[in-house]
């Protein structure tokens, strides 16, 4: 790899000739980082992840495929951009949109740039035949939304999102969901819950963020036990 000195040498090492030299060792100038734009051209092998997507509302279940490109790779600067999405599924009643919206974000993904603004786009449609409920009480608004959700999950594997709450966040709601389970009586509580979903405690309410049915009335105000989301703030 070939690189420009543009600055003065003020030091120098020699390198044995037992001693091989790591693309881990080179630093790269921050000028000659690459970054993802709309020319890079796809390589013979990305990695990719795919997730299921299983409604109530289809016999057949939805494969999402995410392929990655790596930048900068064997660097210290070293970084996943998703490249392309794919969609899948034996229910062909959906293929016309779902062609157009796998050419929309795949485009925004090699467009470079920030591409988590899509997660938000994606959940915010709804479907004018109504939504469905998930297992463990959550509520999807369109098939549309949980592609946003799968992508929102790939972009948190591959550093471009963050979780919201941090492990104090996460501590203290898990802290008052006991707290709120142990004032229930023993019985309805064994009654309400469902072994085979992530269950919240019994007559928790929809929240209007997460769409998680988890709002209960916590200190006085509603608060989300899956999001951490609050009227009192």
């Amino acid at each position: 790899m070939a690189l420009k000195i543009s600055s003065k040498i003020v030091d120098y090492s020699v390198v044995k000739a037992d001693e091989p030299v790591t693309l881990a060792e080179v630093v790269v100038p921050k000028e000659q980082l690459e970054e993802m734009h709309e020319k890079i051209k796809r390589p013979e092998f990305l990695e990719g992840s795919t997730y299921k997507i299983k409604t109530p509302t289809s016999e057949h279940a939805i494969y999402v495929t995410i392929n990655d490109v790596i930048l900068n790779h064997g660097s210290d600067h070293e970084i996943r951009r998703p490249f392309e999405i794919f969609i899948n599924s034996k229910n062909m009643e959906h293929y016309q949109w779902i062609s157009a919206l796998t050419l929309i974000i795949s485009a925004v993904f090699r467009k470079g740039g920030d591409c988590t603004f899509l997660v938000e786009e994606l959940r915010s449609v709804f479907d004018p035949k109504g939504g469905y409920m998930k297992r463990g009480g959550r509520w999807m608004p369109s098939l549309v939304a949980e592609i946003g959700d799968v992508l929102e999950q790939h972009l948190t594997r591959i550093g471009m999102m963050t979780n919201e709450m941090d492990d104090h966040q996460r501590a203290y709601l898990e802290q008052k969901r006991a707290e709120f389970v142990s004032l229930k009586p023993q019985e309805q509580t064994a009654a309400d819950c469902d072994d085979s979903t992530e269950s919240y405690p019994p007559g928790a309410q929809m929240c209007g963020k997460c769409h998680t049915q988890a709002a209960v009335q916590m200190d006085g105000c509603m608060t989300c036990l899956n999001c951490g989301e609050s009227k009192c703030g």
